[in-house]
């Protein structure tokens, strides 16, 4: 079995901030690419999105935690881009990438030579990734896209939310995390075509096609019917009883996916009858009276204590599960079993490393992380215009 990462030797030009962007260069550094990130003299916006900060060895901190959460695994080198100086080192190492991720407004790389066609023309085997709010084409295009207005517009604040309630947006960036997985799934088919064909690909990434495309169901559920599906709170819009449910010290999950599962639920709670009678036997009746069944269950699960009805629908067979913060999410033993806090090795940190949250990709038992911290500013600036790989001076 090899221990070699399954991108090494992949050559990555990163000219993305904030987000979206980053995210793609880190997940091709986690599985072992080379990731050059090019900034501008004043750094990606988000190293100063703090507090919180990671704090130095010395009075300067290493950057605000959300810069850290995009940019592990990475080198940095800084270029203005508004100079021929700037220009020509982002031509001098695009001359030895495989592939180049840029997160600019449409059109805003044109004036100096570093969009698409232009990078495409000069080098036919490259593979350039531009990720924008809106994409290349369309009414919206030439506007600048933030993940915050993308979930509104692209429907998911539709539906997520109490039914009376304000419309809600998910408390992470689920546009623009998707929109960098996505895309570096778009950026491995392009290259497994360039291992075939030779012709490198421009891939055209927009934020709200991706938050479209991760409606699901919910989508086809409005495709199929033709009625735009509602907020439902926590409950689905197609299983009942699938829903966050009261106990007596707090709330917990409980996800019944089949027949079988509701009738062993209520078996648990007390009432197995609930399960036989006509308005509740199967998923199709629950869903028509949803409402009365929520109230009903809700009066049965809020006579438990969480650990003690968490206990029972395990025994049984009926998923549930608590609602962690996300200091319980890192107490949590299968959290810390699978090892998904990965602590990288930082002698310019404080605490001598970097806490980071690990890629999911686990390939033959081996966690897929990179293991250098995300860089300070311009850190590498020397290492990579010597690195021959980079097209700096050869050895000897």
């Amino acid at each position: 079995m090899s221990n070699t990462p399954p991108l090494a030797g992949l050559r990555v030009l990163e000219l993305a901030r904030i987000l979206a962007g980053p995210w793609i260069g880190q997940l091709l550094a986690d599985l072992g690419a080379d990731v050059v990130k090019v900034e501008a003299p004043e750094g990606d916006d988000t190293r100063k999105w703090g507090p919180p900060f990671v704090e130095g060895t010395g009075e300067e901190h290493l950057s605000a935690a959300y810069f850290h959460s995009a940019n592990r695994g990475k080198r940095s080198i800084t270029a203005d881009f508004r100079t021929e100086e700037g220009q020509a080192l982002v031509h001098r190492l695009a001359a030895h990438a495989d592939v180049v991720i840029e997160n600019f407004k449409v059109g805003g790389l044109v004036k100096y030579g570093l969009d698409a066609a232009s990078m495409r023309k000069a080098y036919p085997r490259l593979i350039y990734c531009a990720v924008t709010g809106f994409g290349q084409d369309g009414p919206y295009a030439p506007r600048a896209g933030y993940d915050f207005l993308v979930q509104g517009m692209g429907g998911p604040m539709s539906v997520t939310g109490e039914p009376q309630g304000a419309p809600m947006k998910a408390g992470y960036a689920v546009a623009d995390i998707y929109t960098g997985l996505y895309a570096t799934t778009g950026i491995l088919a392009a290259l497994r075509r360039r291992d075939a064909t030779g012709e490198g690909a421009t891939l055209d990434m927009a934020l709200l096609d991706a938050q479209v495309a991760v409606l699901g169901n919910q989508a086809m559920n409005y495709l199929t019917s033709g009625k735009a599906p509602q907020r439902l709170g926590n409950a689905h819009p197609n299983i009942v009883p699938y829903d966050v449910f009261p106990v007596a010290d707090g709330h917990i999950i409980i996800a019944t996916g089949n027949d079988g599962q509701w009738r062993k639920l209520c078996e648990a709670v007390g009432d197995a009858g609930f399960a036989s009678e006509t308005d509740y036997l199967d998923n199709r009746s629950r869903v028509a009276n949803r409402v009365a069944l929520t109230a009903r269950l809700n009066a049965l699960t809020s006579r438990f204590a969480k650990l003690d009805l968490l206990a029972k629908l395990e025994a049984v067979g009926v998923p549930a599960g608590p609602i962690n913060t996300i200091e319980e999410v890192f107490a949590d033993p299968q959290v810390q079993a699978r090892g998904v806090r990965v602590d990288l090795k930082n002698p310019a940190a404080k605490t001598g490393s970097t806490p980071t949250v690990a890629s999911p990709i686990v390939l033959d038992g081996v966690r897929q992380v990179a293991s250098r911290p995300s860089p300070r500013l311009g850190e590498h600036v020397d290492e990579i215009l010597n690195d021959p790989a980079w097209g700096g001076p050869h050895n000897g």
